[in-house]
């Protein structure tokens, strides 16, 4: 892979993770759970190698910001970190996509002629539809947590909102934090517990 080719995969993900939570209302945030696990036994942690988001090998700003706040969120729920024997990985994976929203909406305009007979202008009505076009960039967060034993997937958050334009690394950086605490308020469990966390 090309090293220009590379940076443009990076950078992708970077932007990605910064904008999950660009919109005023946050990240449409969606998950699903393996209805066979036992998230009673699972106790300890790592992250998966190589994460989706550092395919190229290395860690970035946006990468580390966003191992952080997983981090922060695994502990906070009771999880260990194990690199050596862990019961789950996370895998984080971010990308960008463009859009465009078509919309059209019927108007109405009028055309003026002179009327010979009614010695005067007359209008005439006549429909037509303006159509406006939005471009837009949309970025996709996942969070995966996969079995060791039987290496599955048995927990998946996704959050997707539209790219903010901000280059201010404390922005972005709160930004990445917020989409991660929004996936994660949507998983239930805490490490060894059975049933799900209240």
């Amino acid at each position: 892979m090309s090293t220009f080719r590379r940076f443009a995969v990076c950078f992708a993900a970077a932007c990605a993770l910064a904008l999950l939570a660009g919109c005023a209302t946050g990240p449409r945030v969606t998950t699903e759970a393996d209805p066979r696990a036992d998230f009673s036994a699972y106790r300890t942690w790592a992250f998966y190698s190589p994460l989706a988001i550092e395919r190229d090998g290395y860690e970035t700003a946006a990468s580390e910001v966003a191992k952080a706040a997983v981090r922060a969120q695994m502990e906070s729920r009771g999880y260990r970190y194990d690199e050596r024997n862990p019961d789950l990985k996370v895998n984080i994976n971010a990308y960008l996509e463009r859009r465009t929203d078509v919309s059209s909406v019927p108007t109405v305009d009028y055309a003026y002629y002179y009327s010979y007979r009614a010695r005067g202008y007359v209008a005439v009505p006549y429909w037509n539809d303006r159509t406006q076009v939005y471009r837009y960039t949309e970025g996709t967060m996942n969070i995966d947590i996969i079995d060791v034993r039987q290496n599955r997937l048995v927990w998946e958050g996704i959050a997707v909102g539209r790219v903010g334009s901000s280059r201010d690394p404390a922005e972005r950086s709160a930004r990445i934090n917020s989409a991660v605490a929004e996936i994660f308020a949507r998983y239930p469990h805490r490490a060894g517990a059975s049933g799900a966390a209240q």
